[in-house]
């Protein structure tokens, strides 16, 4: 058993401090960028460096708005709604996944319809990079030492500073799901699929995945459980499993 004393802070600069959650948002930022440029090169897509830093742009913008909303509106509605305009205190933290998806997928197409790109095309090759991102992006929880498991005594559990008990890592679960979806969106990258099938097979491993981890994830306490068993991240990935699946099968029988 560990015990997680990992200082979150990687230097203090005056008044100002550099976390490592913080730079591994900016190394994900990264990472995409020059794979985006590289996968796009290998695919003869025809985008330049500068439509890729803007697509990054817009994808920041719209991931930000809509992991906040996504959160105020679903996970927190009668906290924001006494209080709307914490709903801009993003320093306090409260951010959704599912909410970040619908927004990069709206602001990816609101470019894609602004430069003129086909959004498939772009969709199918920034996923790539985006699976190591959200791994990067897990590893940067479990030093912040938050969105941890549930209790357990298995020898690899972990003692939180602010939770009781040794508890599943399930930050390292998830980035370990994530990792699996880079390697296997890596690995068919080449192949011959139908336009919308690496990202919607993204989405559709993102859902699966998610779901068996929540078994191990403590539960949203604002949210507890959905039908007294399953929580609402399960039952939220369930639904992304199913239209994920459901996209998959129209994207290949309209290629067929």
């Amino acid at each position: 058993m560990y015990i997680h004393d990992i200082n979150p802070v990687l230097l203090n600069l005056g008044p100002l401090e550099i976390r490592y959650y913080g730079l591994f948002y900016v190394v994900g930022f990264l990472i995409t960028y020059f794979m985006l440029s590289y996968l796009a090169k290998r695919k003869q897509i025809s985008i330049s460096r500068d439509d890729i830093a803007d697509l990054l742009l817009y994808v920041a913008i719209g991931m930000l708005i809509g992991s906040r909303l996504f959160y105020a509106l679903v996970y927190n509605f009668g906290y924001y709604m006494e209080s709307p305009l914490k709903v801009f205190a993003i320093w306090e933290g409260g951010l959704s996944f599912h909410g970040a998806l619908l927004g990069i997928i709206t602001s990816g197409y609101i470019f894609c319809k602004k430069k003129k790109f086909d959004f498939y095309t772009l969709a199918d090759i920034i996923v790539i990079p985006a699976s190591l991102a959200l791994m990067l992006g897990r590893i940067g929880n479990f030093i912040n030492g938050e969105l941890y498991g549930r209790i357990t005594n298995v020898p690899w559990a972990v003692k939180f500073p602010d939770a009781e008990g040794y508890r599943h890592p399930s930050q390292l679960y998830e980035a370990s799901k994530n990792l699996v979806m880079f390697i296997v969106l890596y690995g068919i990258n080449g192949k011959n699929l139908p336009r919308g099938f690496m990202f919607w097979l993204f989405v559709t491993m993102y859902g699966s995945f998610r779901f068996l981890i929540e078994f191990f994830r403590e539960p949203d306490p604002q949210l507890g459980y959905f039908f007294n068993y399953f929580t609402m991240g399960q039952f939220l990935t369930f639904a992304m499993f199913l239209f994920g699946s459901f996209m998959i099968y129209r994207v290949t029988r309209k290629a067929a």
